[in-house]
């Protein structure tokens, strides 16, 4: 079995992957098409040549006239199933998606109306694809207060079946501005049940990523490759063994890490950090699930052990019932096991 063949087998978990970012160029197309005054491109090459991010701020430009083309329940199912489809071609058995509900809000969509959609594509996502999918919301960070409430009020008012997590993303400099709003609004998640899954450490320093910790509760944290500028809260992460959702082709493309083989990814390993491989924005990175594997072995030097140790880490790091992982752990042990890969 070759390396190729290994990472094709790997049963899979994504943790780190959003509804928008996650949409193939022949979906955009379609929605595109569908709204032409959405200013983003309907014609393949010119869609292609949209997705080339200068620098974060411009990647969240492209993002957001991406997101303004969803505009109908019907578009947020399209856009789940697309992305089981593409998963389920990847050996992935579960994935955590976040979803940015005050995306929906603005263009007009009831909650009602986007928790039924999300509702009724996971349950054709698990028969149609065998993908189970759970859901996280997220507060885009650099809308504030208002997108905080909202978030909050669809999350523990009309939350679809399989909601597991609140997030928080978006630009990490404006979030000093809404700190006490942000430590309520997960304060409140939290104590509805839900799991606290903000991304901290992408775009700014170690700070961020306590304030996660510290005041928001993380339980896991989305990115963080910036903890290695901190050595105290490398060894606290390293005690605590707070998962980090790793995206290392995103990380690049974004600009927050000059080159692949610059990134910190091995570097989080051998300090005995407990970190996942995800895709984040796939079709914008041009990336997949399994191509992050492929990144990690061929660009990174990881060997096949630690990528299956990565591969367990994600369903260890899961919102899966306890049978739902062994089960994923029992298959990822019986491609392990196989051959060793030329």
């Amino acid at each position: 079995m070759t390396i190729d063949a290994f990472i094709d087998a790997l049963p899979k978990v994504e943790l780190h992957v959003h509804l928008v970012g996650s949409a193939s160029v022949p979906t955009v197309l379609e929605l595109a098409r569908r709204h032409p005054d959405g200013g983003v491109p309907a014609e393949e090459e010119a869609l292609r040549a949209f997705y080339r991010f200068r620098d974060f701020p411009h990647f969240a430009r492209i993002y957001q006239a991406v997101n303004a083309l969803v505009r109908e329940p019907e578009d947020i199912a399209t856009l789940v199933l697309g992305l089981t489809r593409d998963l389920s071609g990847q050996n992935a058995r579960y994935v955590e998606l976040t979803v940015t509900p005050y995306a929906h809000h603005v263009v007009g969509m009831p909650m009602r109306e986007v928790t039924e959609a999300l509702d009724h594509a996971a349950r054709r996502s698990l028969e149609e694809h065998g993908v189970r999918v759970a859901y996280v919301f997220d507060i885009p960070g650099e809308y504030g207060t208002e997108a905080a409430r909202i978030t909050l009020d669809h999350a523990l008012g009309e939350p679809p079946h399989a909601l597991v997590g609140f997030g928080l993303a978006g630009i990490e400099q404006e979030r000093p501005r809404y700190r006490d709003t942000f430590r309520d609004a997960f304060r409140a998640a939290t104590a509805a049940g839900l799991r606290s899954l903000p991304h901290a450490g992408e775009m700014s320093g170690p700070e961020t990523i306590w304030e996660a910790l510290e005041h928001l509760g993380a339980e896991r944290i989305g990115h963080g490759i910036s903890c290695m500028d901190d050595p105290r809260l490398i060894a606290h992460l390293r005690e605590t063994r707070i998962p980090l959702e790793v995206c290392p082709t995103s990380n690049v493309c974004t600009g927050q890490v000059a080159r692949i083989e610059d990134h910190p990814l091995p570097r989080m390993i051998e300090e005995g950090l407990f970190v996942t491989l995800n895709s984040d924005d796939p079709p914008m990175f041009a990336t997949s699930l399994s191509r992050e594997y492929r990144v990690a072995a061929e660009d990174l030097g990881l060997d096949r052990d630690t990528l299956v140790t990565l591969a367990r880490n994600a369903v260890h790091a899961s919102s899966l019932d306890p049978q739902g992982r062994q089960e994923i752990l029992t298959e990822i042990d019986a491609v392990s096991t196989g051959p060793v890969p030329g």
